[in-house]
């Protein structure tokens, strides 16, 4: 079997049904979304001094890194976030649902940016090789550390900083019950009533700002990175807007959702794309009201793309960081 043909069988075409009509979502289960077209275009350049192999992709712009023809990462151009092959895990949420995702993909932050030609930048040989040895925690591990049941871990501030998160109007640092300084004299302070608990962009924050590094906004708009609500998070104007017919999702892209019904297709709500489960489904994590906070369980609407918008859920875009 070709490549090509390999690749295509590797995909999965679900369809979301949104409120402006039907948009198909190829989500791919090998890292680069690669399907016979694109690797007919596909130009490798090989590295003789580090053996990779490096093509460009579209939809959106991209570089796969291969080894002895193996995907070894994809990097987005204008994301700072890289996928990395590495052994397989499963989640699990055994309180919420039956589902089980399993992945080899490891999401990582770049130091800044990709952009086209990257690999001859100074600081991404050593970066590769660190990425592609690290086993420590990445934004799926991280964003899995605070569903139903999970064990509370404090650092040594005796800060909780991981553990079983309740639902709430609270940010990252409402849940972690701390100050935060988010610009040069803007400091906010958490809300003692709050404390333990996250919504929907608090958690996007928490796993990808306080325990992965990206800059983050304060609740007026202040600073710099990530803004505090889901319709600004689907505004922002960095990382790679993943909004084309065929959305080529990748675990750890941000999914912005209109969740009321009969809603006018205005974003309310943000959640973190986990990956296939073990049926196919592609399936995200997000802090709920009606699952008492994150989850990637079905209480209330199944936390899947590929089902009818009357059930609660409609797609409108998504972002890679």
């Amino acid at each position: 079997m070709s490549r090509a043909n390999r690749a295509v069988r590797a995909a999965v075409l679900a369809t979301v049904i949104a409120s402006s009509g039907t948009v198909a979502v190829h989500v791919a289960t090998t890292q680069e979304g690669l399907d016979g077209r694109q690797a007919a275009v596909a130009r490798p350049h090989p590295l003789p001094d580090n053996g990779y192999r490096y093509e460009r992709l579209g939809t959106p712009p991209r570089t796969v890194v291969r080894a002895r023809g193996a995907i070894v990462a994809t990097f987005t151009d204008g994301a700072r976030t890289a996928v990395i092959t590495g052994p397989a895990r499963t989640f699990s949420e055994p309180t919420r649902t039956p589902a089980v995702v399993t992945t080899t993909a490891w999401v990582r932050l770049t130091p800044q940016p990709w952009s086209q030609h990257a690999e001859t930048a100074d600081w991404f040989r050593p970066w590769l090789d660190a990425a592609v040895a690290d086993r420590g925690d990445d934004v799926l591990a991280v964003a899995t550390q605070y569903l139903d049941g999970a064990p509370a871990v404090t650092n040594d501030k005796s800060v909780r900083y991981r553990g079983d998160a309740s639902f709430g109007r609270a940010d990252f640092h409402d849940y972690l019950g701390v100050n935060w300084s988010f610009a040069p004299g803007v400091t906010a302070k958490p809300a003692p009533d709050r404390y333990g608990a996250l919504d929907a962009a608090g958690f996007v924050r928490l796993v990808y700002g306080y325990r992965l590094g990206y800059p983050l906004r304060d609740e007026a708009g202040r600073g710099a990175g990530l803004p505090r609500t889901p319709a600004a998070m689907a505004a922002f104007d960095a990382g790679a807007p993943i909004t084309t017919g065929r959305l080529e999702l990748q675990p750890g892209d941000l999914l912005f959702l209109d969740t009321r019904r009969g809603g006018k297709g205005e974003v309310d709500h943000v959640g973190i794309f986990l990956g296939l489960d073990q049926s196919g489904r592609p399936r995200f994590v997000s802090s709920r009201k009606r699952a008492g906070g994150p989850t990637f369980g079905d209480d209330g609407a199944p936390l899947v793309l590929d089902q009818p918008r009357e059930k609660g859920l409609g797609l409108r875009s998504a972002r890679r960081l």
